[in-house]
């Protein structure tokens, strides 16, 4: 029962940050200002808080699920998996940073918008964060068909 809830739990943490990580990337336009810069700092937190969600039922599943430790960590694909998701997360950081900045910008400057340079370039972090969160679900399938071991 217990590998039940922890594989439960794990999917809707990640199916849930995947989501947030849309909202993210489509609320990340030319234009966003006020209001809308302040919804896209609290989805950015959300994302990170979702992240260490992901994380922590990760790592209890495998510590506690049924098919055990060494399972996972004898796994090839599991560590493919590890090693994209952390590179993600990684790669978060910038445009995480930017929106930090440009939130404490428009508190300064209500009008203040970030220029479209700017937008590109955290867009560009974004796009390739997509690009390799495909990845993960595609090592999580390898793995569960015995791949990687």
């Amino acid at each position: 029962m217990l590998d039940l809830v922890l594989a439960i739990a794990h999917h809707l943490a990640v199916f849930s940050l995947v989501g947030v990580f849309a909202a993210e990337f489509f609320l990340l336009r030319e234009g966003v200002t006020g209001p809308r810069l302040a919804q896209l700092g609290g989805i950015d937190r959300l994302y990170g808080l979702l992240a260490m969600l992901v994380i922590v039922v990760g790592v209890v599943r495998v510590t506690f699920g049924a098919a055990g430790p060494w399972y996972y960590l004898g796994n090839q694909m599991f560590w493919a998996k590890m090693t994209t998701f952390v590179v993600v997360g990684i790669l978060s950081v910038w445009p995480t940073r930017d929106i930090m900045a440009w939130i404490k910008s428009a508190k300064a400057d209500p009008q203040f918008s970030p220029g479209p340079a700017a937008i590109a370039r955290a867009r560009k972090f974004l796009a390739v964060e997509a690009v390799l969160f495909a990845f993960i679900p595609a090592f999580a399938a390898a793995m569960a068909r015995g791949y990687g071991s």
